[in-house]
C-alpha cells in the first residue's frame, strides 16, 4: 500500500452514492482516499483518484489491512438491494471497528431516520429515543448503539451524520429510482408521500461536504457524536416534484401517485419492494431533523440551492432534454426548502 499522508481515509462503499460524494469531498479538502473493493480494477475507473486495495467488508482482517495508516475510516458500505440486512449489517460494523481499534482511526457513519419511531416525531434532535417500528429500524438502532458501547469501552471513536432521504447525481435512492425514469427526458414525477406531509430531502454532495468539514475538526470532538443533517425541507412533501416539474420545463400535471398498490401485491415475491414497504409510514408523517448541533460545530451547513441541485441530477440520470428548462410556464411558487440558521 501507498505510505499514508497526514490527512488520509478508507472509505468503505466508495463505488455507492455517499461513500463516492464523500470520496470526493475529502479528496477535494486535500485527503488522500484509499477505498476497498472486492474488484479494485473494475472499481478504479469509478474513482480514479483513489488508492484501491482488493478486501471484503464482511471480513475484519481485509478492512484492518486495507486501514492500515489512516485516520478516518468512513463506513459507508450497505448490503446491495436491501437483501440480507439481518445477516450483514452488524458482521460488516464489527469488521470496521476491528480496524479501528488497530488503527487509532476515527468512523464516520452515514445515519438515516430508520431508527426512529412515532414517539421522536415530528423534530428529530440527537437525543430523541430510538424505538424503531421496523426491521430495519431495528437493524440501524443496534448500529449505533454498537458504536456507542465501542466509543465507551474499546476506545473507538465515531461519528454518525443523520439525514432523511438522500437525492444526487451519483445516488441509487427515493428520488432516482421511484420519482423519476433515469436513462430518458423527463415527462412525469410520481410522489410517494402525502402531498401536504412535510419531507426532509438531503442532496449528497451538501452532506458529503458536512462530513468532510467534520473530518478536519475531529480531533476536537468527543468519543462518540451524533449530528443531523437537516438538507431541504419541505412543509410541503410533494413540492420536491413540482421544483422537478420546473426545472425539467414539465407542467405541474405530470405529477402522479406513486403505484404504492402495486408494491403491495409485489412485496412478497419481491425483496426490493417488500423493504419500501416496510419504510412507507415514513412517507405518511412529517420527520424534520434539527441541525442546530451541526451549525454549532461547523458553523453552517453545506447547501446547495435546490433548483441546482435537482438540475445536476436529473443530468447526471439522463432525464433532461436538450432544451432549456422552463422557469416560469408552470404557475408554481419559488422554492421553499428550508435548512440552515433555525431550529427546526
Amino acid at each position: 500500500m501507498t505510505v499514508s499522508s497526514a490527512k488520509s481515509v478508507l472509505v468503505l462503499g466508495a463505488t455507492g452514492g455517499a461513500g463516492y460524494e464523500t470520496a470526493i469531498a475529502l479528496l477535494r479538502h486535500g485527503w488522500s482516499v484509499r477505498a476497498m473493493h472486492r474488484d479494485p480494477v473494475k472499481a478504479r475507473a469509478r474513482l480514479p483518484e483513489a488508492e484501491w486495495v482488493s478486501g471484503d467488508a464482511l471480513r475484519a482482517s481485509d478492512v484492518v489491512a486495507a486501514a492500515n495508516g489512516v485516520q478516518l475510516i468512513f463506513h459507508g458500505v450497505n448490503p446491495p438491494g436491501y437483501r440480507d440486512w439481518d445477516k450483514l449489517v452488524m458482521p460488516m460494523l464489527e469488521a470496521t471497528i476491528a480496524a479501528a481499534k488497530a488503527t487509532g482511526a476515527r468512523i464516520i457513519v452515514p445515519g438515516n431516520v430508520y431508527n426512529y419511531g412515532p414517539d421522536a416525531f415530528p423534530i428529530l434532535t440527537e437525543d430523541a429515543p430510538q424505538n424503531p417500528i421496523s426491521r430495519k429500524g431495528a437493524i440501524r438502532a443496534r448500529m449505533e448503539a454498537r458504536l456507542r458501547e465501542a466509543s465507551a469501552s474499546e476506545n473507538v471513536h465515531s461519528i454518525v451524520l443523520r439525514a432523511g432521504d438522500f437525492f444526487g447525481p451519483h445516488a441509487d435512492t427515493w428520488f432516482s429510482q421511484g420519482m423519476i425514469r433515469p436513462g430518458k427526458p423527463l415527462t412525469s414525477v410520481r410522489y410517494p408521500g402525502e402531498p401536504d406531509i412535510g419531507h426532509a430531502w438531503a442532496y449528497l454532495p451538501d452532506f458529503a461536504e458536512a462530513v468532510a468539514r467534520l473530518a478536519e475538526r475531529e480531533s476536537k470532538l468527543r468519543e462518540f457524536e451524533n449530528f443531523h443533517f437537516a438538507g431541504h425541507w419541505f412543509d410541503r412533501g410533494v413540492e420536491i416534484a413540482e421544483r422537478t416539474c420546473v426545472v425539467a420545463g414539465v407542467p405541474a400535471t405530470s405529477i402522479r401517485r406513486f403505484p404504492w398498490v402495486l408494491v403491495d401485491v409485489l412485496s412478497p415475491f419481491v425483496t426490493l419492494f417488500h423493504e419500501m414497504r416496510e419504510m412507507r409510514y415514513l412517507w405518511k408523517t412529517p420527520v424534520q431533523l434539527d441541525n442546530m448541533l451541526l451549525i454549532n460545530v461547523l458553523g453552517e451547513e453545506p447547501h446547495t440551492d435546490i433548483d441546482t441541485a435537482i438540475r445536476r441530477t436529473l443530468q447526471a440520470k439522463g432525464c433532461l432534454s436538450d432544451l432549456p428548462p422552463q422557469t416560469n410556464s408552470t404557475g408554481l411558487r419559488s422554492p421553499t426548502s428550508k435548512i440552515r440558521g433555525r431550529r427546526c
